[in-house]
């Protein structure tokens, strides 16, 4: 519901705008609290990475060592600590260089587990790992795709940065009634969950709209579930009417 601050500068086609940068770099030092700004966040975590681990389980069986992941758009690190702590090698990077403060000082704070997989941040934009060539086995977008300008060029992107034969995993929020009244109005400006100005309710994007980007993208979506919130946690669930995730492969 509340978006990791996007991972691609003010520069490039299909990235998020300087506000939107901004908009989380705010929120940077409230980050890790778990009663705070990012709250939802922090409860929808587990759901998400471990959907991505059970979902990414084949790839890794056919590889030899810890499977590589990029985390684009991640923000103070909430989702990257908790791959790196699943076995994943985690490369998080975002174009907020205040969130990226904050993972970092948390990192160091609170030093991963023995035995937990490498962990690496750094503050940049995904284009600037294109342009260097990087691949990754998997690569994990969560509550970014609805804030670029872009996101067909951004799932593009997303693509490039796959190994071939790896996955790119996606959560965002589908474009319905349903969702307009619950995640921009409830959310934002009734129950005060998430901070005003969160979300742009027409950007959310459909599934069926996500899954031709894919394709278009050259990626084929082999999964999807819905994520809803029912006491005391969220769970994965059919109804993909408010928040969804996905899994696509790179053929």
């Amino acid at each position: 519901m509340s978006p990791e601050s996007a991972s691609t500068t003010s520069e490039g086609h299909s990235s998020v705008s300087a506000t939107e940068i901004a908009h989380f770099s705010a929120l940077a030092k409230d980050w890790w609290n778990p009663k705070g700004a990012m709250r939802p966040l922090h409860a929808m975590n587990p759901l998400r990475t471990e959907w991505v681990q059970r979902h990414t389980l084949p790839l890794a069986q056919a590889n030899p060592g810890p499977l590589s992941l990029l985390d684009i758009g991640c923000g103070a690190g909430l989702a990257s600590e908790a791959y790196a702590k699943l076995g994943f090698e985690t490369q998080g990077i975002d174009a907020s260089v205040e969130a990226i403060r904050a993972a970092k000082a948390h990192l160091e704070q609170h030093p991963l587990p023995v035995g937990a997989a490498t962990l690496s941040y750094r503050a940049g934009s995904a284009e600037d790992l294109v342009n260097e060539g990087a691949r990754y086995d998997v690569v994990n977008a969560l509550e970014v795709i609805e804030h670029v300008n872009d996101p067909q060029a951004f799932l593009k992107m997303l693509a490039e940065l796959t190994r071939p034969g790896g996955m790119v995993a996606v959560s965002t929020m589908n474009r319905t009634p349903r969702s307009f009244v619950m995640a921009k109005l409830g959310a934002e400006y009734i129950l005060r969950m998430l901070p005003v100005g969160t979300h742009d309710w027409k950007k959310f994007i459909k599934p069926a709209e996500l899954a031709q980007m894919g394709r278009n993208a050259g990626l084929r979506m082999t999964d999807i579930a819905g994520m809803s919130f029912i006491p005391p946690k969220w769970r994965e669930t059919r109804d993909t009417g408010i928040n969804y995730i996905a899994i696509f492969t790179r053929d």
